[in-house]
């Protein structure tokens, strides 16, 4: 949270955050279908008002992590040493996120399949995307002297980076790698990105 906010919008914002965590609780629970307003509500501690003054829909509390970890994200990564390449920056964003001790990646697994079997939640997510593409985007187009409305390389960059971490996080879950940790797969992702995704080789299939 910015500390730099006034008190007051500190609070709106830890009580938005409290809610979207209690609906992502009741979601994983008892599944998206079962959770109403006012559970979301009194798991949260505050009256079915206060969840409708935040909220239009449980979908829409649910997904709010998204957004706002997608504007934390940019803020990162505009912190980041300016003259680290775009690629090493993304790459240790990336491994931040999945050695995260405030949350496991088994959660953050979960959270993405909660999302993908919901048509509800999937419908809004779709909605949300552009505007979560956009921050993301105008920070990389920042970072890179590009032009997040004209140039095609920020737009590119950022799908190329979130799919090599979704990639490097999904095979980890399936066992099937050789790999020793899912931030060994993230590394290899991102070396194979930054040398333009040559064809595999024997050795290259092996790093």
């Amino acid at each position: 949270m910015n500390c730099s906010l006034p008190l007051r919008d500190r609070k709106k914002a830890a009580t938005r955050t409290a809610l979207s965590n209690a609906a992502l609780r009741l979601a994983r629970t008892v599944g998206v279908d079962a959770v109403t307003a006012e559970a979301v509500a009194t798991e949260a501690g505050v009256s079915t008002r206060t969840f409708h003054n935040y909220f239009t829909s449980k979908e829409e509390a649910i997904l709010y992590r998204f957004e706002t970890e997608a504007k934390v994200w940019a803020q990162l990564l505009r912190a980041r040493p300016a003259d680290e390449p775009i690629w090493e920056s993304l790459e240790q964003l990336s491994l931040n996120l999945i050695t995260d001790p405030a949350r496991t990646l088994d959660e953050t697994v979960a959270v993405m399949a909660l999302v993908e079997d919901s048509p509800a939640l999937m419908t809004r997510k779709v909605e949300m995307s552009g505007r979560v593409a956009r921050i993301i985007g105008e920070a990389i187009a920042e970072r890179t002297g590009t032009d997040i409305d004209a140039d095609l390389y920020p737009n590119l960059v950022q799908m190329a980076a979130a799919a090599a971490c979704k990639s490097a996080i999904e095979l980890w879950l399936r066992g099937t790698s050789s790999a020793s940790s899912p931030e060994e797969l993230v590394s290899q992702a991102f070396r194979q990105l930054r040398a333009g995704l040559p064809p595999p080789t024997a050795a290259a299939t092996q790093s």
